[in-house]
Order: structure tokens, then C-alpha cells, then sequence
């Protein structure tokens, strides 16, 4: 709220109004500058008493505005700085720009001897462009071929291993099968075996079927060549150390030869390969490979794989798959393939060394040796580390058409994440 003021006349002595109105705050270099013209020393100060004394509000406002007028101010005219001043307090800034200042930051560079052109205390600097962060999955076709050549120097040796062990078997006539609670109370079926060796196939084959329209397939595969391998070389190792009794009564097993040469192990080798380890064709007639269960290892990675790679949103498949699994393994009891504790082996074994696989592929500090990472003391870290350490994250669920025809198929579009 503004007081009206009106004009009143005062008079006041010559005494007071010299002692009021000094004269030096008119003069041209005072401390704290002039608003008004040059004036001579006499007519400034008469100026200033006349409006004193009639009672012009002209004359006490720039009286006023003199005495009032603090140091901090830049020196620029009012009426320039009239709208910086408003505007720095609006927005409560401690610091206030004059006309050079604007000049600078509209020309940098205009200084050449300073690098980067201003003496304000601007600095520009030079941001390069950001780095790309996004994964890349290399195919590293190389590296697949000898994760698949890991796998079957693998698989030969377990089934090298299968043959040797043959002629270790206790004798079925003179040892029983060992007490096992679920083949004690289960009568056996042999054709439960078959089953479950049906069931085998077909989850290979839609495990396989995923891996191929993976977008990543090379580095899928190579993947699952890995595990396989290494699920191979362990088993081969569990099998030949301990020799278990024959589990079944009925499963018919080849007469021994007590003779181990090379050459009768190398029959062996390429008659298991030949019928892929399957009973089903007549070519598994070897007894012995107990610790742990094979059959159990193949179903349980299937279904991983297609659980992991396969869309999320398929959940009747994934339903599907766990239900096939439980089924064949199921048959395996009944048919007195395996005991009990082969089995549960075989699961544990198989499903821990998925998810400790893919916790270290999927986490890069987890690829470092450090002090805390004792991940990194298993034994199979080197040969992790070889295959995994140019896959930059996570692989993606992305699928695409895997042959160069037909070319309506491979039209250009965004890769489907699901």
C-alpha cells in the first residue's frame, strides 16, 4: 500500500538545510556516482535548496535516491540495469550480469589469447560422445566347433569308461541288486525303459528345434556343448570309481570278456556311438553306468534349455516339458534302469551346474578373478571363462529364420522380444 503524499511548503533554515543537503553529493566524482549532468559547485547546491525549500518532489527524490544508493551496485545506468536487478532478486541469484558479461557469453572465443576465449570465468568443455553400452553377442563360429569337439571327446570317454566298466560288474547270480526304497516296493516293467528313451527323444529334438530359431543360436549351443561336456567327463569319472551292482534282474547285459585291450574297448566305443547311448535300438547292451543316471541328465537339460531360451509367455510348453521330465523319470525307476539315489544324483549335479553357468555368464564382475568371487576357484573357470568372455550380458529371447531362403522370410523387421 503506497502513501499519498501532498506537496507541503517548508521552510527551513540556511543552517539546516547546508548541513541536509552537502554539496559534494552532487559533484561530478563522488564515492558514490552522479545520475545527473555536470553542474558548476555554486548552481548544483542552489538547485538543491530551491527544491527544498518549495517542496519539489523531484529534487527530494534524487536526494534521496543518493544518500540510499548502495556500493554494491555495478556502475551502469539505472535504467539498463533496472530489469537485471528485478530479475536476479525474482529468481534469488547472488550474482548479477552486466553488458560485458552478456557480450562474453555470446562470443566465446573471442579472446585469443585465453583457450577457451572468455575472461568471465566461463569454461567450455569438449564432452565426448557417450560410449556404447549395449551388450554385443558375438557368433564366434570357432569357438562353437571346439565347445562341440569338447562334448565328444567327452562322450567318448564316458563310454570308454562305460566299456571298461563292464567287466567290473559284480556278478548278477552271486550279488543282488542293493537295497533301494522306491525299486524294492516297484516291480519292474521293461517296457518303462523304452518310454522314457521316447521321451528322451522328443525333448532333445524341441530343445534342438529352439536353439536353431534362437537369434543367438551360436552362442546357445556352444553353451549346451559345454555342460554336456562337462556333465560327461564327470560322469565318466563317477561311474569307474564306484561299481554298482546290476539293478535290474531282466535287463539283458553282454557276457563279459575279461579282457580290456584297446582294441575290444574301441569296439565298445563306436557300438555305444553308434546308437547314441540309447537302449532303445539294441545297441546299449553294457551294464554298469549307474552313478549317476544318464537318462536323468538328458531329460533334466531339456528342459532347462527350452524353460531358458524358449518365448516366457509359453507357458503350456514349459508345463509340458517339466511334465515329460518327471514322466521319464519316472519310468527309469520303474523299469529298475537306475536306483534311486542315480537319479537324485543326477538332477542335482545337472540343475546346479546350469544355474551356476549362467549366474557367471550373465554377470560380468562374476567373469574377474577377485578375492571375493570364489566362483571363480572351479576347476572349470578357465574353460568358462575362454567361451563367455565376449558375451556382454544377458542373451535375449530373439528369434529369427535361420536359412537364407525363403526370402519373404527374411524381410527386415524389429526382432520380437518376448
Amino acid at each position: 500500500m503506497h502513501k499519498l503524499r501532498l506537496p507541503v511548503k517548508v521552510e527551513l533554515p540556511s543552517a539546516l538545510a547546508r548541513m541536509v543537503l552537502d554539496p559534494k553529493a552532487t559533484s561530478l566524482h563522488n564515492d558514490y556516482g552522479s545520475f545527473d549532468r555536470p553542474l558548476g559547485a555554486g548552481e548544483g547546491h542552489e538547485r538543491d535548496v530551491e527544491a527544498a525549500v518549495d517542496g519539489s518532489s523531484s529534487g527530494m527524490a534524487q536526494s534521496s535516491d543518493v544518500y540510499q544508493r548502495q556500493p554494491l551496485l555495478p556502475g551502469a545506468p539505472l535504467s539498463k540495469s533496472k530489469d537485471k536487478w528485478s530479475s536476479g532478486v525474482a529468481s534469488g541469484s547472488d550474482y548479477y550480469e552486466d553488458d560485458e558479461d552478456e557480450k562474453d557469453i555470446e562470443g566465446l572465443g573471442r579472446h585469443p589469447g585465453i583457450p577457451n576465449g572468455s575472461g568471465s570465468g566461463i569454461v567450455k568443455i569438449d564432452i565426448p560422445a557417450p560410449l556404447r553400452e549395449e551388450p554385443r553377442f558375438p557368433k564366434e563360429k570357432w569357438k562353437t566347433f571346439l565347445a562341440f569337439l569338447f562334448m565328444v571327446v567327452n562322450f567318448i570317454l564316458t563310454t570308454a569308461s562305460l566299456a571298461m566298466v563292464h567287466e567290473r560288474v559284480p556278478d548278477r547270480n552271486a550279488y543282488g541288486p542293493l537295497p533301494d526304497v522306491v525299486l524294492d516296493n516297484v516291480v519292474a516293467q521293461d517296457w518303462a525303459l523304452n518310454v522314457s528313451e521316447v521321451l528322451i527323444m522328443i525333448m532333445s529334438n524341441c530343445a534342438m528345434v529352439i536353439i536353431i530359431f534362437h537369434k543367438h543360436r551360436f552362442i546357445v549351443v556352444r553353451r549346451i556343448f559345454l555342460l554336456m561336456g562337462l556333465l560327461y567327463m564327470m560322469r565318466s569319472v563317477t561311474m569307474y570309481v564306484t561299481v554298482l551292482p546290476i539293478a535290474s534282474k531282466t535287463y539283458y547285459c553282454s557276457p563279459k570278456a575279461n579282457n580290456t585291450s584297446p582294441l575290444l574297448v574301441t569296439k565298445r566305443v563306436l557300438q555305444l556311438i553308434s546308437g547314441f547311448g540309447l537302449s532303445i535300438n539294441g545297441k546299449h547292451t553294457y551294464c554298469g553306468d549307474y552313478i549317476y543316471s544318464g537318462h536323468t541328465v538328458v531329460l533334466v537339460l531339456s528342459y532347462l534349455i527350452i524353460k531358458e531360451y524358449s518365448p516366457k509367455k509359453c507357458h503350456p510348453i514349459h508345463w509340458g516339458a517339466g511334465l515329460a521330465v518327471l514322466v521319464g523319470v519316472i519310468m527309469v525307476l520303474v523299469a529298475h534302469g537306475h536306483y534311486t539315489v542315480d537319479v537324485l544324483i543326477a538332477y542335482y549335479v545337472t540343475t546346479r551346474l546350469w544355474y551356476i553357468y549362467h549366474t557367471l555368464a550373465n554377470n560380468p564382475n562374476l567373469k574377474q578373478y577377485g578375492p571375493n568371487n570364489f566362483l571363480a576357484r572351479l576347476w572349470w573357470f578357465h574353460i568358462f571363462k575362454y567361451f563367455e568372455k565376449n558375451v556382454g550380458g544377458t542373451v535375449p529371447r530373439q528369434y529369427d529364420w535361420p536359412l537364407p531362403w525363403p526370402r519373404r522370410f527374411l524381410a527386415k523387421h524389429p526382432n520380437r522380444d518376448s
